[in-house]
């Protein structure tokens, strides 16, 4: 029998995130300083309207020909952002990230305040746990989202 875990059981509490009006420099210096290569993007109030990853910094200041303190989080952050809730079960938010091919999942609230974050590795640190203790995530479930993840898009499969 599957165990049904919830995402606030694997998730990430405690999640570096940062603001529209920042800069590119700011968010890149809290993902070195929190060893991490995304970032959600939250409002004043807290809630998540993006998300921001080391590589849209990079693309956003080639193709700007600036300097990344010149560059706001906004100008460069995604919009479209997929979220979970704790209560939602790890085996939904899978399919989620398989579905809309993402490594990473801000966990929020009723409010759409984040919480914290699901990450693909959250779901493989869990699926390491020692023999004798019974795995709540299956590694070859793992194996298949990040094969569907990593998929070309249907829109860059003639690219």
């Amino acid at each position: 029998m599957a165990v049904k875990v919830k995402v606030e059981k694997l998730m990430t509490r405690n999640v570096a995130s940062c603001r529209a009006d920042e800069s590119l420099a700011a968010a890149a210096r809290l993902m070195w300083d929190c060893d991490c290569g995304a970032l959600p993007v939250v409002s004043a109030e807290g809630h998540v309207i993006g998300m921001i990853t080391d590589r849209d910094i990079c693309m956003a200041t080639w193709m700007e020909s600036r300097p990344p303190s010149a560059i706001p989080v906004a100008q460069a952050m995604s919009r479209e952002v997929y979220t979970c809730t704790p209560g939602q079960s790890i085996t939904a938010a899978e399919r989620l990230m398989r579905s809309r091919q993402v490594r990473r999942l801000p966990v929020v609230d009723g409010e759409r305040r984040l919480v914290g974050i699901l990450s693909l590795a959250d779901l493989v640190r869990e699926s390491e746990r020692p023999v004798g203790r019974a795995h709540k995530v299956v590694p070859k479930e793992i194996a298949t989202t990040l094969g569907e993840i990593c998929q070309p898009r249907e829109a860059d499969a003639g690219a």
